[in-house]
């Protein structure tokens, strides 16, 4: 069996490679190592999709979506213009119809257990390890958007060093039956700084947008009653560390809740990644007694959802044939091939109390395509958080709208290299 390019991994980055490649014209095969596509904006309950200045660089993928989304009444636009409120239980279902309507075939349950290069015809011979049984296949590219970099680790690609101390991570949850009404107009009454609560009243649903965290820098509203639920015992001083709510187009009464925060360090120990989930769950259940007993409008609220994967937010990163860097966020440079371009800022989620960074640049600054393409293989592309960037770099590229356009963008450059061969 023959593909032009794989994907391994079904995330935000790897679905919208897979799709690209498929709408273009390449054959290409998705691998899945879940039943459901879409990684951290569906497993990961990361809602919503934070608003980034793309300037229309490698954008087809996220305007594609927005159009199969609205059929199915799955986004909202907020008032501050973001497009990227969805509903994640339907974005399930979005992305297999997108993919479908492609032609871009898809293996779920399915992870690679051999990658190898055939050097006499510059095919890659993979093993894919399905439930069922194992296939092999061959393909001209590979784009790994495992979030991990599983293909580079099994191709004995290096990384870059990865002694910096990780960023926390975070297990998110949905809580219900919440009277959205009755919490808007009392955060609203409390909290005067837009920056931080916002509320639209729309003919559907309320939406709003609070938080409040550990930081001391900022008069956050919602502090007192945290300290409250310290002080009687409710909560814990490390699950204030991080909490904001949003809501959820399609889901009047619930609120998706982007906490808690999780105080370990180097998620890539698998015991340490375990510890951290079982650690994240118990802090969900103590911020649902919290909300439940301090905050208008949660009195009869519950869990709904919890994350199913940890929110990791920096892992490995690759090496590729150019290294992103701070400065390069600092002073923007000129590429010849731009992958995508970004104003978000350097957003590093500390462990530790007054010690988060969110250094705004207010400048646009363009990512090549080279920080995508290993440095040892040239058919061999990266997408998602692995991407070639040192640590502080990457904490300003890892959000889901730069995953979307540097999958679209590995896509795009594999495109014209199939055509000029």
């Amino acid at each position: 069996m023959k593909y032009e390019l794989i994907v391994f991994g079904g995330g935000t980055s790897g679905v919208a490679a897979a799709y690209i490649a498929s709408k273009i014209g390449i054959k290409t095969l998705l691998v899945e190592k879940s039943d459901v596509l879409g990684g951290s904006i569906t497993q990961g309950l990361v809602l919503p999709v934070m608003k980034v200045n793309s300037c229309s660089i490698n954008t087809d993928f996220y305007n594609d979506l927005l159009t199969f989304a609205n059929k199915f009444s799955a986004n909202h636009t907020y008032s501050d213009g973001n497009t990227g409120w969805f509903n994640h239980e339907i974005l399930k279902i979005v992305f297999d119809k997108m993919l479908k309507s492609v032609n871009c075939d898809v293996l779920f349950s399915s992870y690679p257990a051999e990658v190898s290069l055939s050097f006499k015809d510059g095919f890659f011979n993979t093993t894919i390890n399905h439930k069922l049984l194992s296939l092999y296949i061959e393909t001209k590219y590979i784009i790994d958007a495992t979030s991990n970099g599983e293909i580079f680790k099994i191709l004995n690609c290096d990384f870059q060093n990865t002694d910096e101390n990780n960023q926390s991570p975070s297990l998110r949850f949905i809580i219900g039956n919440v009277n959205t009404k009755n919490f808007a107009d009392w955060i609203l009454n409390i909290d005067s700084d837009r920056n931080v609560t916002s509320v639209e009243y729309t003919e559907d649903q309320v939406y709003l947008s609070t938080a409040c965290t550990w930081e001391k820098g900022k008069n956050w509203a919602l502090t007192p009653m945290f300290k409250k639920a310290i002080a009687d015992g409710i909560l814990e001083y490390e699950d204030t560390a991080y909490f904001q709510l949003f809501s959820i187009p399609a889901m009047p009464d619930c609120l998706a809740v982007n906490a808690p925060r999780i105080i370990l360090e180097d998620e890539r120990d698998p015991f340490v990644y375990s510890r951290a989930l079982m650690q994240g769950r118990d802090r969900i259940y103590r911020l649902a007694k919290f909300c439940k007993k301090y905050l208008p409008g949660f009195e009869n609220s519950y869990v709904t959802h919890i994350s199913d994967v940890l929110g990791v937010r920096e892992s490995y990163r690759i090496k590729g044939l150019y290294t992103f860097t701070k400065d390069d966020i600092i002073n923007p440079k000129e590429f010849d091939n731009v992958a995508f371009a970004c104003d978000y800022p350097i957003d590093i989620h500390s462990n530790k109390s007054d010690t988060d960074r969110l250094e705004y640049n207010q400048k646009t600054y363009y990512v090549p395509i080279e920080c995508l393409i290993s440095e040892k293989y040239k058919n061999l592309y990266c997408a998602g958080r692995i991407i070639s960037a040192d640590f502080e770099a990457q904490a300003a590229l890892r959000t889901q709208m730069s995953c979307f356009s540097m999958g679209e963008a590995a896509a795009k450059d594999i495109y014209k290299k199939l055509k000029n061969n």
